[in-house]
């Protein structure tokens, strides 16, 4: 299979070329050229210094078939139709890869979603936010690409596509060695050790990525992705290494809201299994950082 990678030369992306490589897919990869990764195979580049997100024109050398894009750094709604409008016709499907911050119940989290919480865990079919924009203002922190970043529009432009068919994977919190590999994630949260938020190590998110990439009955369909089970920060941070101070002060959300979602569709339905053990990868994560 010839698959277009769109941002797959760190953390998440490189890992998943890495997977489809394995599995003998022939990929290229669009990026700007401004990062390397040891992890990456032999693999065609297509460097090009406008690709940065949000990528709302494609080069001329990529405007060809394929039988699956994958696509990692859709923000938002204007890229994400630059995407479609680009790779209709061109591509057997579009794979994106989204956030589990489009549910309803992570507005209730951050409170800008009125209502009670949400039922967890969070399938695929449940309500997402109706409150758009959730990182406006947030910009120096994390990039100018927090003004326009919606999740939400970048799945609606992929669904009322035409003459696209199209796969959805709404990502959980995700950690590694190069990215949350301090589990910022779990040890920032100790404060509320009865909460609950789903996790996935880089290795088995890009093996989830690759798997629905590559299998026809991910066409036209939405997965959550993460570990089978959620434990609390607390069952958590009990297996973990102890770190020494007062656990920070967490963000003024409701936790009364968990962040769970279920991951058993794809499981079931793309026989998707773990190329890590989620608990020993956390453990071995943490380890590494105590040392």
């Amino acid at each position: 299979m010839k698959v277009l990678v769109i941002g797959g030369t760190r953390f998440i992306g490189a890992h998943v070329v890495r997977r489809l490589h394995d599995r003998g897919a022939e990929i290229a990869v669009l990026h700007r050229g401004s990062t390397t990764n040891p992890i990456l195979p032999d693999v065609d580049h297509v460097v090009d210094p406008d690709a940065e997100y949000p990528i709302t024109a494609f080069p001329q050398t990529v405007r060809r078939d394929w039988d699956v894009v994958v696509h990692m750094v859709a923000m938002g709604e204007k890229d994400a139709r630059a995407a479609v409008e680009t790779f209709s016709g061109r591509a057997g499907r579009l794979v994106l890869v989204s956030s589990c911050d489009v549910y309803r119940a992570y507005g209730r989290w951050t409170k800008t979603e009125p209502g009670p919480p949400e039922p967890v865990p969070l399938s695929e079919d449940v309500p997402l936010r109706s409150v758009f924009y959730p990182y406006r203002g947030m910009e120096a922190q994390i990039g100018a690409y927090a003004h326009d970043y919606e999740k939400v529009l970048v799945e609606k432009e992929l669904q009322n596509a035409t003459a696209l068919d199209w796969t959805i994977l709404r990502l959980p919190k995700v950690y590694g060695p190069e990215d949350n590999g301090d589990l910022g994630t779990v040890y920032g949260f100790a404060a509320v050790p009865n909460w609950r938020w789903t996790h996935g190590h880089v290795r088995n998110v890009a093996e989830a990525i690759a798997t629905a990439a590559l299998h026809p009955a991910a066409r036209n369909a939405v997965f959550n992705v993460g570990e089978e089970t959620t434990p609390t920060m607390g069952e958590r941070l009990a297996l973990l290494p102890k770190r020494p101070g007062e656990p920070p002060a967490p963000p003024p959300f409701d936790f009364g809201q968990d962040l769970v979602t279920d991951t058993s569709r794809i499981r079931r339905e793309l026989g998707y299994l773990d190329a890590v053990d989620e608990r020993s990868a956390m453990i071995a994560s943490a380890s590494q950082v105590s040392e």
